[in-house]
């Protein structure tokens, strides 16, 4: 028999390490962890009972078989005990507290009511238990931030409760931390628990990964990607966190680390980069050498310990302040070790481009304008495990001001604000000094208007097909020379969600999605969220991953680039060309809702993760779409607020991690974000998808607005306005619910009729988006060519894969109504049948249906089960004697995209006939 290709045992595993090295440890008195065999653990907290697997939203929704929480999987290690009186507690209170998923898209409340603990409980427990373990958790998402309160940021006052009696009662405590990103650690220092460590929101194996660091069988090895300060307001960026207006970057490149260490190092409780191990370890730097492209240096790391573990080796460089001002340190080079055993070695190779060296002169006080320049001065580099590493690896002098790269003015602001720079003391530390901003000396209308592309003639159908141009039998030119204006108009607009001519409950299709594009063999791409796994809304399931503050942790891109190796084989087992992910915005601020699915405050590291995953799926020929491009640092207003930043930070940090994503991984695709960005939408910014993206870094493949995103400039931003963003060269606009229809009542037609969005303009998206296609696994399924692994993938499906793949397709056309064949629905016992009901109106739906008994039943009950995407919304149940047809209706309210019906039936005997969906009014 063949090996099978998806082995979804393999893909946990990889999952399960990935879990265990993003565990960073922030404390560990007295060597409290790792647990030692026969400890009996008393564990607190309700989190035991829903572990937060990922935040809400599109980047967190994943349909999984399982999920394994910290409780079950200590409870399934027979190392351990769990102490039974405290769990039946918790199994009683929790009866009549059950979990409150809010109710609609992005409502499921950030925190759940918490079990009162007493101090008789605690006192009682903890003389029959070894070792408290405290589980705390928090969820976040889109559309809605985190704030300075109870229940988000802080603990509640019921956390707060486990915590004083807890920690009095109990000599050894230890306090897990299941959240999404960083919340307030000043408690640390008031209950003074044992350890510390945060497990992040791990995926389906996020229990077993924790259950691995705490006993021992890994040691702890993931650091910071963010700074921890002692109070909210010491970040910088929170005076203009959340505005309803405009959210403006008056920190500018002083984020996170940048900040603190230049400005602030007092109010750091955790510094970027920390985190403990088992065991100990020494980082000498071995060689130095600048050479014509940077710096090369040689580290050596030993295990000084007593067990084995790993090590992240960082590489910090102390720029020269200059004429612009720099962060006191900036992380320019990391790697992790292997597992070294006791006493053993390993070198580290790390290198640093004089581009990363060079500082962006937006004012031109370097003598370049708008230009990298390396200035003048000493570039000290600092070795270690953490940002606070006091090891010199080495200096060079730059002699004068030297240029690195000459671009031209691109996103600059168009409002005037003062930004954040270094005023040095006489003692040499730096105080807050503000300067004045530059401002755009030109709009990108008239970038746009001076290099409008030239027009590709248009010749009608010649019988071209997209296989054509693969085979050289005619060029992308003569192809897309075939395309009228309606088909122009037709190939930007993506369909969705959960578009039935793609994989079931996906996000979208693109490509060829009406009938004359098909027959021009422009097959129908698709793609699915997200950053933590594929979501289908269909209910299909699909694997769970460790989420992106997780990954960021653990500081190691080899593994990552494993696991998204498996991910990019689950996309092409269901078919999915594009993941709607890595998200890669910069967390700005610890409050924004989506840091969960975000990386790290620091652009390196977010780029660096970003095309580690990016690389993983590429062994397999599909992509992720890095997003939201650009600026995304806050969920408040995120349709409407205005991202107001000067050049320099824009460039040097929020479009960094992108920049690295496209040159080093080859991204492939990409999704603008929401709002606009001094002065335009990002969607229609013409600076930001075509000067920055495609002009200077060499872009080639397809840009995709996020979902129901406007266009146009900052006060007259449009859903509708569909010209803008073809203009900037945005080639798909994500979602309408049909091309053809234009439903939703775009301005293209129109604009293109008047001149104001040329035809050049279309053809130059209609050639990017079948460039596209032309490279994904769909382009090789529809041609038939090159098509083993996903023919392989397909053999491997099981039963309840392939009720998806038999979808019956039910679609409510300007008629109104719908009629199934009766004879596609499978009624025998344990049978499922997944109906997609797709439609152009949004509104109110009725099923009709008539049903009986079979008349050689002799069953006294033959039940029905109707369920409406993952609700039960009827259940039908008939005897034998039931052999007259009855009529079954059913309302659906307020349906605004596809819906997924699903007929169960736990056992035959049961007829149906005359289906029909119709659209009421």
């Amino acid at each position: 028999m063949s090996k099978k290709l998806f082995e979804t045992n393999k893909f946990a595993a990889v999952a399960r390490r990935a879990v265990a090295e993003g565990i960073v440890l922030l404390k560990n008195d007295n060597d409290v962890l790792p647990l030692k065999e026969g400890t009996n653990i008393a564990l607190f907290g309700r989190s035991q009972f829903n572990y937060y697997k990922s935040g809400t939203g599109s980047g967190g929704m994943v349909n999984t078989k399982y999920v394994i929480g910290v409780r079950e999987a200590l409870l399934k290690d027979e190392r351990f005990t769990v102490n039974e009186e405290l769990k039946k507690e918790y199994d009683e209170w929790i009866k009549d507290n059950p979990f409150d998923a809010g109710a609609g898209w992005a409502s499921e409340p950030w925190f759940q009511k918490e079990m009162p603990v007493s101090k008789e409980l605690a006192q009682r427990i903890a003389a029959v238990s070894d070792v408290a373990v405290i589980l705390i958790g928090r969820t976040a998402g889109e559309d809605q931030d985190n704030s300075n309160a109870k229940g988000s940021y802080l603990l509640t006052d019921e956390e707060e409760q486990i915590l004083t009696n807890v920690t009095a009662a109990f000599e050894k405590t230890v306090v897990l931390l299941n959240v999404g990103n960083t919340i307030d650690m000043k408690w640390v220092k008031k209950y003074n628990p044992s350890a510390v460590a945060y497990i992040w929101q791990g995926g389906q194996e996020g229990g077993l990964g924790v259950l691995d660091v705490i006993s021992g069988d890994v040691n702890p090895s993931g650091r910071l990607a963010d700074t921890i300060a002692e109070d909210i307001k010491d970040y910088p960026s929170t005076k203009n966190f959340a505005g309803k207006e405009f959210n403006i970057q008056q920190e500018d490149i002083y984020v996170g680390y940048r900040y603190f260490e230049t400005f602030a190092k007092d109010k750091v409780l955790y510094p970027f980069g920390y985190g403990l191990s088992y065991t100990s370890f020494d980082i000498e730097a071995d060689s130095f050498e600048k050479t014509d492209e940077g710096v090369i240096v040689k580290a050596v790391v030993t295990n000084t310990g007593k067990i084995k573990g790993q090590q992240v080796v960082q590489l910090y460089v102390s720029k020269p302040q200059g004429v612009l001002g720099n962060p006191s340190r900036e992380l320019v080079a990391f790697a992790k070790t292997k597992e070294l055993e006791k006493g053993e070695k390993e070198e580290i190779i790390l290198t640093v481009t004089d581009y990363q060296l060079s500082s962006y002169d937006d004012c031109g006080a370097t003598g370049y304008k708008n230009a990298y320049v390396m200035q003048k001065g000493t570039y000290t580099f600092y070795l270690g495990e953490n940002v606070r590493c006091k090891t010199v690896a080495g200096t060079i002098e730059n002699d004068e001001n030297k240029l690195i790269k000459q671009l031209t003015q691109c996103l600059a602001p168009i409002k005037e604000f003062e930004r954040l720079r270094p005023v040095q003391r006489q003692d040499g530390s730096f105080e807050e000094g503000f300067e004045s901003v530059p401002t755009a000396v030109s709009s990108q209308d008239e970038k746009r208007n001076s290099n409008i592309p030239e027009e590709i003639k248009q010749e009608g159908d010649k019988g071209y097909k997209l296989i054509d141009v693969l085979d050289n039998k005619c060029s992308m030119d003569e192809f897309i020379s075939q395309l009228s204006d309606e088909e122009l108009c037709c190939i930007v607009r993506g369909e969705g969600m959960s578009s039935p001519k793609v994989t079931p409950g996906c996000g979208g299709a693109f490509g060829g999605v009406t009938d004359s594009l098909l027959e021009k063999g422009i097959p129908i791409g698709c793609c699915s969220d997200g950053p933590s796994g594929i979501r289908m809304d269909s209910g299909k399931k699909a694997f769970a991953m460790p989420n992106g503050a997780c990954l960021a942790s653990a500081w190691n891109l080899e593994l990552t680039k494993e696991l998204y190796n498996w991910e990019g084989l689950e996309l092409r087992k269901n078919k999915i060309d594009v993941l709607l992910g890595p998200g890669m915005n910069l967390h700005r601020n610890p409050l924004n809702g989506r840091n969960f699915e975000y990386f790290s405050e620091d652009p390196y590291v977010t780029g660096k993760n970003a095309a580690a995953q990016l690389e993983g799926m590429h062994k397999y020929n599909v992509t992720g779409t890095i997003k939201h491009f650009a600026l995304n640092t806050q969920e408040t207003g995120r349709h409407t607020v205005e991202h107001i930043a000067s050049e320099r930070a824009i460039r040097e940090l929020y479009l960094k991690g992108f920049e690295i994503a496209v040159k080093e991984a080859g991204a492939h695709a990409v999704m603008t974000t929401y709002g606009p960005v001094n002065g335009y939408y990002s969607s229609s910014s013409y600076d930001l998808v075509t000067e920055i993206l495609r002009n200077e870094w060499g872009f080639k493949g397809v840009v995709m607005t996020d979902w129901w995103a406007k266009g146009g400039k900052t006060q007259s931003g449009d859903t509708k306005d569909m010209a803008s963003i073809v203009r900037a060269q945005n080639d798909l606009y994500m979602v309408a619910t049909s091309a053809i229809d234009n439903s939703n009542k775009d301005n293209l037609e129109e604009e293109l009729k008047k001149g104001n969005v040329k035809r050049a303009e279309l053809q130059r998206c209609a050639k990017n988006i079948c460039r596209f296609v032309m490279e994904k696994p769909v382009f090789n399924r529809y041609i038939e060519r090159d098509n083993e692994i996903d023919l392989q993938l397909a053999n491997e499906a099981d039963d309840e894969e392939l009720v998806f793949d038999n979808l019956i397709d039910c679609r409510v056309g300007n008629s109104g109504v719908a009629s199934i064949d009766s004879s596609e629905i499978k009624t025998g016992r344990n049978c499922s049948n997944l109906i997609s009901v797709s439609f152009i109106e949004r509104g109110n739906y009725k099923l009709n249906m008539k049903v009986r008994a079979n008349a050689s039943s002799k069953l006294a009950q033959i039940p029905l089960s109707i369920y409406k995407d993952k609700e039960l919304v009827k259940m039908i149940t008939l005897t034998g004697e039931d052999d007259k047809w009855q009529d079954i209706e059913l309302m659906f309210n307020g349906c605004f995209m596809t819906f997924f019906l699903n007929f169960y039936f736990a056992q035959d005997g049961m007829e149906i006939k005359d289906l029909t969906i119709r659209y009421c009014k």
